[in-house]
């Protein structure tokens, strides 16, 4: 049965469009003017304070770079420049999922990450609702949310990186741990709990707590998830439907295409495709291989058509999981701009 999660994903700030996208709403701008970049301080000069009336009042409002360079604070003037470049890229987009489209095929992002994961868990959120499957959830959680490995015992367990941080008292005033205070959760209290088939309802009263583990080896549930979520991101986003299925290796004398869905694996699908050999280290980082089949042979280049895409999921040295699911959309083999 499926139920409410991400609730701080922010669906209620922002309207569904006949097509299903997302429009931003003068909420869902306001939220980024009360974060505390750009919220007024007690040191705050009088027109940093005018100026964040003004747009609290009317989010939409014009600013200048004359207003934004008289403010007091350079810092807070950068600030601002981030918050309203973000906002004029959403109004002029008109929906969440065009502004995402422009910055992934742009092959240049000037938004603070924390904005670029945020579009992502919101149009996420939109395009799995109704899902019933938690795992997928979880699943999800990678493509904007990043994880930490283990490989102990030759499994591959992926943990919030967050949550991992947080509990090892190295990270203590976060926007997460914030919202877990607002959940009356004490840090001391989160549990990181493997996400199974049998304890799947689990992660509904906790999906905004991030703390449960999947375990990433091939043939275990969560790769097929993760394949699923893959599958319903393309069709949302370009409406591409796609067959994807993990496999545990790459054994293909005519492999055309491959993307790496992070930094790590892209340097390590090169190197296999030229022939060369990364080394064992580097192919023991590889913590999800994918094979994609893309069912609409026409949207397809020509040298590509008929042929498998691979995807790829690895791990930094440190053990890091940082997918860029931008990369799906940027490199995608298809005949043009979709």
């Amino acid at each position: 049965m499926m139920r409410e999660f991400w609730k701080s994903a922010g669906l209620h700030l922002v309207t569904h469009r006949a097509d299903g996208w997302l429009a931003p709403t003068p909420d869902y701008v306001r939220a980024y003017l009360t974060r505390p970049e750009v919220h007024p301080i007690d040191t705050s000069c009088a027109r940093e304070i005018a100026l964040h009336e003004a747009l609290i009042e009317e989010p939409a409002l014009a600013v200048s770079e004359e207003t934004l360079g008289a403010l007091a604070d350079p810092d807070a003037a950068d600030n601002y420049r981030a918050v309203l470049g973000f906002r004029d890229l959403l109004l002029e987009a008109g929906t969440l999922e065009e502004a995402y489209l422009r910055i992934a095929r742009s092959g240049r992002i000037a938004l603070p990450p924390v904005f670029l994961d945020q579009l992502v868990h919101l149009i996420l959120r939109n395009a799995l609702s109704g899902t019933t499957d938690p795992m997928r959830l979880r699943a999800a959680e990678i493509f904007f949310r990043a994880q930490t490995a283990s490989t102990d015992g030759g499994r591959v367990m992926l943990a919030d990186e967050e949550i991992v941080e947080m509990r090892s008292a190295k990270v203590q005033e976060t926007g997460l741990a914030q919202l877990l205070a607002s959940t009356g959760t004490p840090l001391r209290q989160v549990s990181l709990d493997v996400l199974s088939q049998e304890n799947a309802g689990i992660y509904w009263d906790r999906s905004d707590r991030f703390d449960t583990v999947i375990d990433f080896r091939f043939g275990q549930p969560a790769p097929d998830a993760f394949a699923r979520v893959l599958e319903i991101w393309l069709q949302h986003l370009l409406g591409l439907e796609t067959r994807i299925t993990a496999v545990g290796e790459i054994k293909d004398k005519n492999w055309r295409w491959h993307i790496g869905l992070d930094r790590e694996a892209n340097a390590i699908l090169n190197a296999l495709y030229e022939g060369q050999d990364p080394g064992l280290d580097a192919r023991a980082r590889i913590v999800g291989l994918f094979r994609m089949q893309i069912r609409d042979d026409s949207r397809v280049l020509d040298r590509v058509r008929g042929a498998p895409v691979y995807l790829g999921l690895a791990m930094s040295p440190a053990k890091r999981v940082l997918m860029k699911p931008q990369n799906l959309i940027a490199n995608l083999p298809l005949r043009v701009a979709t």
